[in-house]
């Protein structure tokens, strides 16, 4: 991974989707609404198929009590903690619609609080979400039950409740523990804050800690991040996901608050991330695929070395393709052929369920040719290969004919050693694994349509 050239990494550095869905959410329409939505439930309800799989549950909750300058989520900055309970009431409403069409009681293998920062709603907050969740979904024995934390707002005591609540997973936000660079970016978190949380969560018997990385921040060098690096190998963590920042100001406001003249130069970019790559690897954890490591014992990298690694709305999963139900402001879902999004703001939220709707103000429903790319596209970024026989037999297309102008394209990237087209499919190669967004991006039908790529974050 190291070894690949400078010139390489140049060529592809462009921007493009991280394909957590395919099509991609800047693809859904307005067109698409809460009756849509609503019939792709009731399908669901109706089907036996879909009955017999588990559903994976997403709520947002969009709260911070300060603003992070490199962030890019829908969140809401406040110290007002009256306001998470007005929206945890709203949150029961879009809950009991849910159940109205999809029926209660359905089984969860998979829940994930983000935000935002879910740990800004107050113990007895959490305790009432969970309940409500409980009381209108079957959560599985042995399910994945993750929760994104902010190192500033827990405890090891608030750890044991999470514990309680049956949270079993923990994502932390670090970003970098340098301190020059956390006040440049408005989070100021000792690293000795986020060690102690990493033994108390140990202590209480979490299966799996995430530790997210950023590299690209302001006042970042190789060597700061080196130093930061070390700590992070130093912490253990199960899983470290590192993401390179996207500086979008005209996008997002609050990066107007990052001087373009303290980012670091793209070759100390590329510095980093060769750096990081080694460490990581040198430190005993496996490349599972794009920005995410784990240890080999860990649920992420069992599920790569056994060909059962899926994506989803937050990354890579081990859990199977599931329907996805998104609650909260901006949420998505995925049910059956169908993706849908919440309202963006608090108040269109809360309006829509005032008016006794689902919050649904956008969407798609996936057309053939949409869902056979969708399998080409999570063949490639979740097993690195992808196999002409079956996607023939499941699809019934003649592959080298469907994909014909595809593979045209494929056969520079295979010159650079990228991948391998043979007789019965396609292989990444492990150069290629660094690379897989942008070969990915050769099956996405919209973008080759559309070259405008400059809402997306650059590759590396």
């Amino acid at each position: 991974m190291t070894a690949v050239s400078p010139d390489l990494l140049h060529r592809f550095d462009v921007p493009g989707p991280r394909y957590t869905s395919y099509p991609t959410a800047d693809r859904f329409v307005e067109a698409f609404g809460q009756e849509d939505y609503v019939l792709a439930l009731q399908e669901r309800r109706s089907g036996a198929l879909a009955k017999a799989l588990p559903l994976s549950l997403y709520v947002h909750i969009p709260f911070c009590a300060s603003l992070c300058y490199y962030c890019a989520c829908n969140k809401i900055i406040t110290r007002r903690h009256d306001r998470a309970e007005v929206y945890l009431r709203y949150l029961g409403r879009e809950i009991d619609l849910h159940t109205a069409h999809c029926g209660v009681g359905q089984a969860v293998s998979q829940l994930h609080l983000g935000g935002g920062t879910p740990t800004f709603l107050s113990d007895a907050g959490l305790q009432e979400l969970m309940r409500m969740l409980r009381r209108s979904f079957s959560l599985a024995p042995g399910g994945e039950y993750s929760i994104e934390v902010d190192p500033r707002t827990v405890d090891a005591g608030r750890l044991a409740l999470l514990a309680q609540l049956g949270f079993n997973r923990l994502s932390l936000g670090v970003q970098d523990f340098d301190p020059q660079v956390q006040k440049a970016v408005h989070r100021v978190q000792p690293a000795e804050q986020v060690f102690a949380l990493r033994e108390s969560a140990r202590a209480l018997g979490f299966d799996s800690m995430n530790v997210d990385l950023i590299y690209g921040l302001p006042h970042q060098t190789p060597q700061s991040f080196e130093r930061t690096l070390a700590q992070v190998t130093q912490l253990r963590s199960e899983r470290i996901a590192l993401y390179a920042y996207a500086h979008l100001p005209e996008r997002f406001k609050s990066q107007r608050r990052i001087p373009l003249a303290a980012l670091p130069s793209a070759s100390d970019r590329v510095l980093m991330l060769a750096r990081a790559l080694e460490a990581f690897t040198d430190a005993g954890y496996v490349y599972v695929g794009m920005d995410h490591f784990a240890l080999p014992s860990d649920a992420l990298a069992v599920a790569k070395r056994q060909g059962r690694l899926h994506r989803n709305f937050q990354g890579y999963s081990t859990r199977p393709e599931c329907d996805l139900v998104g609650l909260g402001v901006s949420a998505i879902g995925r049910v059956g052929a169908t993706y849908s999004q919440n309202a963006k703001t608090l108040a269109e939220y809360c309006d829509f369920l005032d008016q006794g709707r689902l919050p649904v103000v956008r969407g798609l429903a996936l057309t053939r040719d949409d869902l056979v790319r969708r399998a080409a596209i999570m063949a490639l970024m979740c097993q690195g290969k992808l196999l002409f026989e079956p996607m023939e037999q499941a699809w019934l297309i003649d592959f080298r004919q469907y994909f014909a102008a595809e593979l045209a394209q494929l056969e520079d990237m295979a010159q650079q050693g990228l991948l391998r087209v043979g007789a019965e499919g396609i292989e990444v190669s492990p150069t290629g694994w660094f690379l897989v967004r942008a070969i990915a991006m050769v099956f996405d039908r919209y973008l080759q349509a559309d070259r405008n790529r400059a809402r997306f974050s650059r590759i590396i």
